[in-house]
């Protein structure tokens, strides 16, 4: 791994990653970003935990500490390991990770098939609607698929038996939060709720809209906020450069 190595950014989800492109495409302009990504079989057991393990073993090669970052269960899992191993990591940022990390879109779907007496595809279809907002039938159809492969790959711990909850709190690094107050899954009070365990270097910031993947539609107004919180904590001598917002916006359509 390189010695120059800035970021390290978390994706759990082959079917999702993707919407995190847009926003790695920006940053990887101003740092040097490497993506890990966890792929689990259908025979393995959901585990955050096997997880964490893994990226353990993949920064244990890492000389020196790193940003570390993710969306959704992936920020759990960058969360889970930031505790164990507050040595190796740099800042900690998460994106649409409510103060209770367990509280994924994933529950948001087992909660609502444990409540109606409805098919797993109808519930997809009003959690597309919750994510993404109102979308072409043929858009909704291929979101329907990624996220109906996503259930199947994720580690997250929900199934349709229970519900399981992660521990609450902060972390011993800089930490920053993000969100959108579109956001339906990690809506505003899930968000601000962050404050109870904010150290006066922590960061909040929540953008008007986007929904859950809020950083797919506003890669660049997320972007500039990531980038000024990395600066005030980076500690290699070549530069990170602070982003001045200029961009309009962007069209939430794009998918």
């Amino acid at each position: 791994m390189s010695d120059l190595l800035d970021v390290v950014w978390l994706n759990s989800s082959s079917a999702l990653k993707r919407f995190d492109q847009p926003l790695l495409q920006y940053l990887s302009r101003y740092m040097n970003i490497a993506q890990w990504e966890y792929q689990q079989t259908r025979d393995e057991a959901s585990s955050v935990d096997e997880a964490v393990l893994l990226l353990g073993n993949f920064l244990d090669s890492c000389p020196d500490t790193v940003h570390l970052a993710g969306h959704g269960i992936s920020g759990a899992i960058a969360l889970s390991y930031a505790r164990r191993y507050p040595q190796k990591v740099r800042s900690l940022t998460l994106l649409a990770v409510a103060s209770q990390p367990a509280n994924t879109w994933h529950a948001h779907y087992y909660f609502q098939r444990q409540l109606f007496s409805i098919s797993r595809e109808q519930v997809l279809v009003n959690i597309v609607r919750s994510l993404f907002g109102k979308q072409p039938s043929h858009t909704t159809k291929k979101l329907i698929a990624a996220l109906d492969k996503d259930l199947e790959q994720s580690p997250s711990p929900h199934s349709l038996f229970k519900l399981v909850y992660l521990p609450k709190g902060g972390v011993a690094m800089p930490m920053m939060v993000c969100g959108s107050k579109t956001d339906c899954v990690v809506n505003p009070p899930a968000l601000h709720d962050w404050r109870n365990w904010f150290k006066p270097e922590d960061r909040l910031w929540e953008f008007p809209q986007g929904y859950h993947f809020f950083h797919y539609f506003h890669p660049q107004q997320v972007g500039e906020q990531i980038l000024n919180f990395w600066a005030d904590h980076n500690r290699r001598s070549h530069p990170i450069y602070c982003i001045q917002s200029c961009a309009s916006k962007a069209d939430e359509k794009r998918l």
